[in-house]
């Protein structure tokens, strides 16, 4: 069973921004809350914009007006995480402060934006790879018939990361299979 890791940005910030999409959101307009990723930045879309006298400021000192009463009520008795009123957005920054709000009022929506940080030395991923390939290339030799799924067990990534390492191994002449899929064996060239 392959590991989750450490994930990036605390689960408590999507929890308490999700819950906050949902319970906050303008169920009277046609639009579904949307969710996407990008290499900087992850985006929480909720339809429509803050109510009444409600600004990004307010919210972020822990102001609610509540949209949806009847929703919030279900809320306090455990169909979602709850943790009190107005304290999600104030709990979610104290654990990722890099989160930005706007409240588009001529869209109609609110987007919670949790900025990614970056990784740093753009090289960070090819010094994994090149760990994983190194990793790879002494189980091989090690075990020569060791399969693709204990490798990837071994290594502690997906099965499909262990086959284009491989395959990009095998085009850079550093291993090679001998013998079928079944029954034959890994050789490495280092």
């Amino acid at each position: 069973m392959n590991s989750s890791g450490i994930p990036e940005i605390p689960p408590s910030v999507f929890e308490e921004l999700l819950v906050n999409a949902l319970i906050h959101r303008d169920y009277l307009v046609n639009a579904t809350i949307r969710l996407f990723i990008f290499d900087d930045r992850i985006e929480i879309i909720s339809p429509g914009h803050l109510p009444n006298n409600l600004t990004v400021e307010k919210i972020r000192s822990g102001i609610s007006n509540i949209r949806n009463p009847i929703l919030v009520s279900y809320l306090a008795k455990g169909l979602l995480p709850y943790k009190g009123l107005g304290s999600g957005i104030k709990r979610a920054l104290e654990d990722w402060p890099d989160i930005s709000f706007t409240d588009d009022r001529e869209g109609s929506m609110f987007i919670a934006t949790v900025h990614r940080k970056e990784l740093g030395d753009a090289g960070l991923a090819e010094k994994t790879s090149q760990k994983s390939t190194q990793k790879i290339i002494e189980l091989m030799q090690n075990d020569p018939a060791i399969t693709i799924a204990d490798l990837a067990l071994r290594i502690g990534i997906t099965e499909w990361a262990i086959k284009k390492q491989i395959r990009k191994m095998k085009a850079q002449g550093r291993i090679q299979r001998i013998g079928p899929d079944k029954g034959g064996r890994w050789q490495a060239t280092e």
